[in-house]
């Protein structure tokens, strides 16, 4: 059984598990506020790639989320890191996705971006996506650039409900092309390791609360990071009957969660 008390780091999904668009998630706040007084490090791992930190850090100050943009590891992030691991400066790419992603790449001139024959298209969700954008990634990708995607998550949590996500886009990119890219984000170990160097923390001594089975409790699992489920966002706890990825704890909200780590605490 997990002892919360050795838990040093905590990783916070952002979509349905902080807020869902516009609105915050109960006892988000709380949490965080608990996590700073016993001196727990709180950050966000997300597979959103839409924002820049600037932008994140603005949003969750508007939201009263006292989590620094810095504190955001997001796959746009770990997509840059990776690919200058990967490749040298001068590489031509092509991006279907937001600001986020476009800074992050082409921000100090490290990355060219070339719409005829790149040597890379990067795929994220893009709020703005036409047939042509697709039209131009299928034709480079036939001709024989890698395809890189920062993340499959098929749909996110929205007031309305759920909306396509990247995965959406990137089924379309594969339904036509017959490629399968190479996917940086939650589930893949690479985030959540990135997360974890960055922090200076360890998988055993480390915490992901997550609202996805299949990315965020198979991921954190994979690399040895205990794992919550909270269920204010996709998952819910029907899910879990039938599924091969069971987390550590079950938490109907953050307000639970919140409740167990101060149970643990009080009696240590």
């Amino acid at each position: 059984m997990l002892d919360f008390v050795k838990i040093r780091t905590i990783l916070f999904d952002m979509d349905g598990v902080l807020y869902c668009g516009k609105q915050v998630l109960p006892g988000v706040r709380e949490i965080i506020a608990f996590c700073k007084q016993q001196k727990i490090v709180c950050a966000c791992i997300t597979n959103n790639a839409t924002l820049t930190p600037q932008q994140y850090d603005q949003k969750l100050t508007e939201l009263g989320i006292l989590i620094p943009g810095s504190h955001v590891i997001g796959s746009a992030f770990v997509t840059n890191l990776y690919l200058r691991e990967q490749y040298p400066s001068g590489t031509t790419v092509y991006i279907i996705g937001m600001d986020g992603l476009h800074k992050f790449l082409l921000a100090d001139n490290y990355f060219t971006l070339q719409e005829q024959n790149p040597q890379i298209v990067v795929q994220s969700a893009d709020l703005t996506l036409t047939y042509q954008k697709l039209k131009t990634a299928c034709l480079a990708i036939r001709a024989g650039a890698r395809f890189i995607a920062t993340n499959t998550d098929r749909s996110f949590p929205t007031e309305e409900g759920l909306a396509p996500g990247s995965g959406a886009i990137t089924a379309a990119i594969q339904a036509a092309t017959d490629v399968a890219p190479f996917v940086i984000g939650k589930p893949q170990p690479t985030i959540f390791r990135t997360a974890i160097n960055l922090l200076g923390s360890t998988p055993e001594t480390t915490l992901m609360i997550g609202d996805r089975l299949e990315t965020d409790i198979l991921g954190a699992k994979s690399v040895g990071i205990h794992t919550a489920l909270v269920l204010t966002g996709v998952t819910k706890r029907t899910n879990l009957v039938n599924s091969s990825v069971q987390p550590d704890f079950v938490f109907d909200d953050l307000r639970e969660t919140l409740k167990a780590l101060q149970k643990v605490y009080s009696d240590a």
